[in-house]
């Protein structure tokens, strides 16, 4: 294997992130309009799983490839984070700061957990999950990461499509966030 030679100024410039200049979208996905669903996306490397594909601000912020997975941060207030969804990878969170639930449906009956820092969960593929900030801290943060070879768009609960229409966003057939007139 040939081993590649990356100066410190290339890791740097390509390769580095710092949390604090980290900036996202408030409308990364068709929910975030939603009552209850307000928060920051911030892509920083791989995939750029988002439905707004015209928002510069949701590129992702290492642009140096990432093969196969995506890493981004969520920041949201107590009580606030994302609808009910599915992808056809596995996605895992792990809170960064302040404490977060998980939900998902097992049939129809909604099951969830909450995460402490440092805690981490795997959600299958296929399952219907959701996730909100747990906590009062105004910088609550929780890390996410989506793999796979294709991450996808987001696969919406019906019930999320329908009360995301009355905010005036839809998707396309693409999955692509349209804002309705």
């Amino acid at each position: 294997m040939d081993v590649p030679f990356v100066s410190r100024d290339e890791m740097l410039a390509n390769n580095v992130s710092r949390a604090s200049e980290m900036r996202g979208s408030p409308l990364a996905f068709l929910d975030m309009r939603m009552p209850g669903h307000e928060r920051e996306n911030i892509n920083i490397i791989g995939l750029n799983v988002t439905e707004n594909m015209d928002d510069p601000a949701l590129d992702p912020i290492i642009k140096a490839p990432a093969h196969g997975f995506s890493v981004g941060y969520i920041r949201a207030r107590n009580g606030r984070g994302a609808a009910l969804h599915a992808h056809e990878t596995e996605e895992v969170f792990v809170p960064i700061r302040g404490q977060w639930e998980i939900y998902w449906l097992a049939g129809e009956e909604e099951q969830a957990v909450t995460l402490d820092v440092g805690d981490v969960v795997n959600v299958p593929l296929g399952i219907y999950r959701g996730f909100r900030c747990a906590c009062d801290d105004p910088e609550a943060l929780m890390l996410a990461v989506v793999g796979g070879p294709d991450a996808g768009k987001p696969n919406w609960h019906p019930s999320v499509l329908e009360a995301a229409r009355e905010t005036g966003l839809s998707v396309d057939d693409q999955g692509n966030l349209r804002e309705d007139a």
